[in-house]
């Protein structure tokens, strides 16, 4: 007997969401409906179709031209990342699903983060809150505004007062990248406090004290995405150790602990003060050094120094695709040089922070400097970001940092 299937017409294909939008709606292209459906989160700005009522940092509905629902995204008017989606529903108050993300970010890191007062709060998409980053640094918070729809002032208001609720802070303070605020054609502003007259702190990461001043440092104040390496590094650590590019001497303080000579070297004079008054805060000696890493490394492996424990922690070097073989090149200079300088059974740790560079790009690059000078490497542990800083399989942005440790022989 034949079966009637005409009622089936009525019902909308799987994945094809019948809603009706609310707000301004963007309609994108098919390139960019496959890259939603592959679970990103980005629609780039020429895969608008368009977009002509929404207004910067508004809440718009994502439609294909076909009218096809594909959820709430925040809506930029100037970022070449267009679209960041929120949410595949309506979002008719997005002040009050921030408080909701907020809440859950906290409670997300309850059961994760040890053995420091200090950790990343939020962490931009990878705590669904797109162009949002908020750290703790014991009972002060620091937050970054990178996108026209967090900078709106309704949302900053519902911010500050659910992080006030939740944490209770001394005092929130707000870091301003004044070039993200010019792509994002945001007002300039001023780096400062919002909330509270406290400016600094000590906090305590893996037992290790350090200074913190909301008018001093990079991006939030401290490289907290590291936290976990530094704790690892310091299983391995012994003998003497070089740590390169140390900033405010995080990763030498936790070696301070078990070798028995430690030199940190960075070109940053007021970074090296801070590592100083750190050393003095945990009653350690360090030799700082004030040096181009290169130079240094280039002189003292032509003059036969040597190591049993050497960091590499440099700045990204490829922050765009097309400076990737330049980095290659520099990750490959930096290793090869650190490799001649460890004696047998030495430990290499190896970072790099750049997106662009990929783990498996990461680990050909030392390999190879490894096999240039006759060294022997086994892979001790192959280690990313702090699980405060939460990665997206299917937004692989989120996914940026590379921490090898190796223990070293000769060939």
């Amino acid at each position: 007997m034949p079966v009637d299937r005409s009622h089936l017409a009525l019902r909308p294909r799987a994945r094809e969401k019948i809603v009706a939008p609310v707000g301004p709606t963007a309609v994108i292209s098919l390139r960019a409906v496959s890259r939603l459906k592959s679970g990103h989160v980005w629609v780039y700005r020429s895969d608008i179709l368009s977009a002509k009522e929404a207004a910067p940092g508004s809440v718009v509905s994502v439609t294909d031209e076909r009218g096809r629902y594909f959820g709430s995204a925040l809506y930029s008017s100037s970022s070449q990342i267009a679209l960041r989606m929120i949410s595949p529903e309506p979002v008719a108050d997005f002040p009050d699903l921030l408080r909701e993300r907020v809440r859950a970010a906290i409670a997300y890191r309850e059961p994760l983060v040890r053995d420091t007062d200090a950790y990343r709060v939020v962490f931009s998409e990878g705590d669904f809150l797109p162009g949002l980053i908020v750290d703790r640094y014991n009972d002060i918070l620091s937050l970054q505004i990178l996108t026209q729809a967090m900078d709106a002032e309704p949302v900053r208001a519902a911010l500050l007062d659910e992080l006030t609720t939740q944490l209770k802070p001394a005092a929130i303070a707000e870091r301003v990248e004044p070039h993200i605020r010019e792509l994002e054609s945001l007002p300039p502003r001023e780096s400062g406090l919002l909330i509270g007259d406290k400016t600094s702190t000590v906090f305590t990461m893996n037992g290790v004290r350090f200074h913190f001043d909301v008018r001093e440092g990079q991006k939030t104040g401290a490289f907290l995405d590291q936290r976990e390496n530094y704790a690892a590094d310091a299983q391995y650590a012994h003998g003497d150790a070089l740590d390169v590019f140390c900033y405010q001497g995080a990763f030498a303080l936790h070696l301070a602990k078990v070798c028995d000579r430690v030199t940190a070297v960075d070109s940053s004079r007021p970074a090296l003060e801070v590592a100083d008054k750190n050393a003095l805060l945990n009653q350690r000696e360090v030799e700082w050094i004030e040096a181009n890493a290169f130079d240094l490394l280039k002189d003292y492996s032509a003059a036969g120094r040597q190591y049993d424990v050497i960091v590499l922690d440099p700045p990204a070097f490829a922050k765009t695709r097309k400076n990737l073989e330049t980095a290659l090149r520099g990750y490959k200079e930096l290793n090869l040089r650190a490799l001649k300088m460890l004696r047998p059974g030495g430990i290499l740790v190896t970072c790099s922070c750049s997106y662009h560079v990929s783990p498996s790009e990461f680990l050909a690059v030392v390999t190879d400097a490894a096999r240039d000078v006759h060294r022997n490497l086994r892979l001790l542990e192959q280690r990313g970001q702090a699980k405060d800083h939460p990665i997206l399989p299917n937004v692989p942005e989120t996914s940026y940092l590379k921490c090898l440790i190796f223990y070293v022989t000769a060939l």
